[in-house]
């Protein structure tokens, strides 16, 4: 049969687990995939790279079965190109160590299938550089050998030559061999190695899960039964392992391996898992808020017609930037209409999303409250001046308040409206109720006042958190709610809020 135009089979090293260790050649295969088939240890939010309508076949192995046969894998991948598709065969590491990446090629070749392979980052190397251990380093090691841990150490004939191996290479990397732990030390220590040789096992290694039990071979089988350590674990023996204490930098972060729960809407959450996930923890969504437009748009469209009447626009979210000029869009409008109009933002990130649609904002207060902009206001004149707020349903009414006795005019528009998100029976929300959640986070008092909803008669069960707030006032709404507020960031931004979490657990 004869292949159509386009047709391809690349194979794609996913790196270690870490998604942001994928080559940039690598995502930019998953965005043109029309099929992806990928294995166990992939992260998921890899796939949320892909395009909506990619069909996505889960291939995955694991030491108690096997979804598919190497066999049967290898007639899928040569299946879904022969329908005309972009294939992308998704593998953990590096396709070409110990990944079986070459038997796919070779079965690939064989009929005559166009294939790419695209080198990932090897767990052999990149997690020991997560636990601090380089796998050469100059007076220590100078040369690296990469070996299977599959192959059981005590059968007769083995395709590893363990007298060669014991003596010749200074660090040994094995993968997959947790299995074999016991009987690789002991071989390895028949053959001539120290007992005493530098042991470490690494598990889950770059995730926020990541765990590292060091030991020597004499001692390494029976502390790794005391852990209860489980597969996926690699294997480093040699003198370098003694650098981790020196060198560790991943799992030594003050918030390293903390489960934190981020209820941020799902359009927005991205920004602080990151910030997060940076820090070492582990993000576990649960959106407590969904933005939703206003049923009717008669008053906005009215604010929008008669623009050129204000003085004053006052931003006091990065989600009313948005409605504000999506609406502006339907009606074939732009920036352009804020000719000579001021704009104040009520913090950072709400000014970003300004300079996004081409508008510098001329106003930031120095506390990002609506109380800051209160303040900031009642050193100008504005006696007279014309006041627009496109701000969400159900805003508090500070700001009204407090502009109005200093003479402005103030038109408060709802551009939109905050709900409670449909989708309640979360992850997130079963490893709250489980007591897995560490930090939970609030954004925004609509963030607590719709978890709470959402959580109902289980309110309660946030309290066994360190509960984090990004200001004053969302803090005052949790209080008011029953918590006990444990972080409030001193800049109520989102890296604000992170770092205030950090300097808690420093």
């Amino acid at each position: 049969m004869k292949e159509k135009a386009g047709a391809k089979v690349y194979l794609v090293g996913a790196g270690p687990g870490d998604p942001l260790l994928i080559t940039v050649k690598g995502l930019r295969c998953i965005g043109d995939a029309g099929v992806i088939v990928y294995d166990r240890l992939v992260d998921d939010r890899l796939l949320a790279g892909a395009r909506p309508e990619a069909e996505k076949i889960y291939v995955g192995k694991s030491s108690h079965g096997h979804t598919m046969s190497q066999a049967e894998i290898n007639e899928l991948l040569i299946n879904k190109s022969r329908e005309g598709k972009i294939v992308v065969r998704l593998k953990g590491g590096d396709p070409f160590i110990f990944g079986r990446g070459g038997e796919e090629a070779e079965a690939l070749a064989a009929r005559g299938i166009p294939f790419e392979v695209v080198p990932g980052v090897s767990a052999a190397t990149a997690v020991p550089a997560y636990a601090g251990i380089p796998v050469t380093h100059r007076g220590l090691s100078s040369s690296l050998t990469i070996v299977t841990g599959h192959e059981d150490p005590a059968k007769e004939i083995s395709s590893i030559d363990w007298d060669r191996l014991a003596a010749a290479t200074d660090t040994l990397v094995f993968l997959m061999g947790m299995g074999n732990l016991a009987q690789i030390a002991e071989q390895l220590i028949s053959k001539g190695r120290p007992p005493t040789t530098p042991v470490a096992l690494i598990r889950e290694g770059t995730g926020p899960r990541q765990q590292t039990v060091t030991g020597t071979l004499a001692d390494i089988a029976d502390k790794a039964s005391r852990h209860n350590l489980t597969p996926p674990v690699v294997i480093v023996i040699g003198d370098v392992v003694v650098l981790r204490d020196k060198l560790r930098w991943f799992d030594n972060q003050p918030i390293f391996s903390k489960r934190v729960l981020v209820t941020r809407a799902s359009h927005q959450a991205g920004r602080l898992s990151e910030l997060l996930s940076a820090q070492g923890a582990e993000p576990v969504e649960l959106p407590a808020i969904a933005i939703q437009a206003m049923p009717d748009y008669n008053e906005i469209d009215k604010a929008l017609a008669a623009l050129s009447d204000f003085d004053w626009i006052v931003f006091t979210s990065a989600n009313g930037v948005d409605a504000f000029f999506n609406r502006l869009q339907e009606h074939k409008l732009d920036a352009r209409e804020l000719k000579g109009i001021q704009v104040c933002a009520i913090g950072p990130a709400t000014a970003g999303a300004l300079e996004e649609r081409g508008v510098i904002a001329d106003y930031l207060p120095r506390e990002y409250i609506s109380e800051g902009i209160i303040e900031g206001f009642a050193d100008k004149d504005i006696r007279g001046k014309r006041f627009l707020l496109p701000r969400a349903e159900q805003s508090r009414p500070v700001l009204v308040e407090g502009l109005e006795p200093l003479g402005a005019h103030v038109v408060e528009i709802h551009f939109y409206r905050t709900t409670q998100p449909p989708e309640s029976d979360s992850r997130g929300r079963q490893m709250l109720l489980d007591g897995e959640i560490d930090i939970t986070t609030f954004t925004s008092s609509s963030t607590v006042r719709n978890l709470a909803s959402l959580l109902g008669e289980d309110w309660q069960s946030v309290n066994n958190t360190t509960v984090a707030c990004i200001g004053p006032v969302t803090a005052d709404t949790a209080a008011e709610a029953g918590l006990r507020v444990d972080v409030v960031a001193g800049e109520h931004t989102i890296p604000g809020l992170v770092q205030a979490i950090v300097e808690k657990y420093q």
